[in-house]
């Protein structure tokens, strides 16, 4: 099978890279000229086609298209960071939703397969399309209603709606999830549970004051290991019915500061935790706490537990620092 990963040299990019390429599938990417490569070792760089393309440029994504014709196509590739899309909201919705749109668009204009098909195109959305929900919103369900707190979850609206228009108007296969909290190795240094390792990291290697800076701590979040959930997103491009949309998530739910202390298990380091006015969001989404009974039907959970995935992620920068 040809599968296609736009966001290939990012963090759940590059794992579901691997776990392809491990199914036997011939994997390309599409990466930016500017795109770290760290997280694609070079025996993995070996094993896949990689293509400059960028998502807001409609020729090159066509072009891409046409030369990859993937049977599937795995959709990650976005602006990610909310904090950043309070500074630049314009920018966020114009790779996120405008990108989304100029895939979708060249699949519709220039991806019919050999068979006079479409390929299987994942939309990878965000719980952050839900806001806060209601108390009897708890868990939450794919039906909830949408209250978006930030342009990067405004964006991700858009991305999710496009998908679903797109399989509505034209019938590309088009599959969504709203991906809960995912960490683990290789997980951006600007995410609350890999800010807090590399720094455990760091005070550990005598780089940095016993002092570790964090945000909102009470924030309730699910977690999962994005090595669990790409293998849901694989799962849901064969089994996943086209147009509707599925979350995904951990089975373990906590306060961000109980994840903070999980992580302060696996140090003998004493450190102090200050709270950083500037790691606050303007607003919050605080309960993130899905309803999985749709993805636990189609026979995927979660497997990797929190503390497996935090110590790896620990390790992966204790590594690096």
């Amino acid at each position: 099978m040809k599968s296609l990963i736009t966001g290939i040299t990012g963090f759940a990019g590059s794992h579901l890279a691997e776990l392809l390429v491990s199914k036997g599938d011939e994997v390309s990417g599409i990466y930016r000229w500017r795109s770290p490569m760290e997280n694609l070792d070079e025996k993995l760089q070996k094993k896949i086609k990689l293509s400059l393309c960028d998502l807001v440029d409609l020729g090159s994504v066509q072009e891409v298209i046409d030369k990859t014709k993937p049977d599937r196509i795995f959709h990650l590739a976005a602006q990610s960071y909310v904090p950043a899309s309070y500074n630049m909201p314009a920018a966020t919705l114009q790779t996120n939703v405008i990108g989304t749109c100029n895939l979708l668009e060249a699949v519709r204009t220039n991806g019919k397969l050999k068979d006079g098909k479409y390929p299987t195109i994942h939309v990878c959305s965000s719980s952050e399309v839900y806001g806060n929900p209601l108390p009897g919103e708890i868990p939450i369900k794919e039906t909830n209603p949408l209250r978006p707190l930030s342009p990067y979850a405004v964006s991700k609206v858009g991305e999710d709606r496009l998908g679903y228009m797109y399989w509505q108007a034209y019938n590309l296969p088009v599959i969504i999830t709203r991906s809960f909290t995912h960490g683990g190795p290789r997980r951006g240094y600007v995410f609350f549970e890999s800010s807090f390792a590399k720094q455990i990291a760091l005070i550990e290697a005598g780089k940095q004051e016993p002092v570790l800076k964090a945000g909102n701590l009470k924030s309730v979040r699910t977690y999962m290991d994005a090595r669990d959930c790409v293998k849901a997103y694989e799962l849901l491009t064969r089994k996943g019915n086209p147009g509707e949309v599925y979350n995904v998530g951990g089975n373990v739910t906590k306060e961000v500061g109980e994840y903070l202390n999980l992580l302060m298990g696996f140090t003998d380091k004493k450190i102090d935790v200050k709270i950083d006015p500037k790691l606050l969001r303007p607003a919050d989404a605080t309960l993130q706490i899905p309803d999985l009974t749709k993805i636990h039907n189609l026979g995927w959970k979660a497997e990797i537990t929190p503390e497996q995935s935090l110590f790896d992620l620990l390790n992966y920068w204790r590594e690096r620092v």
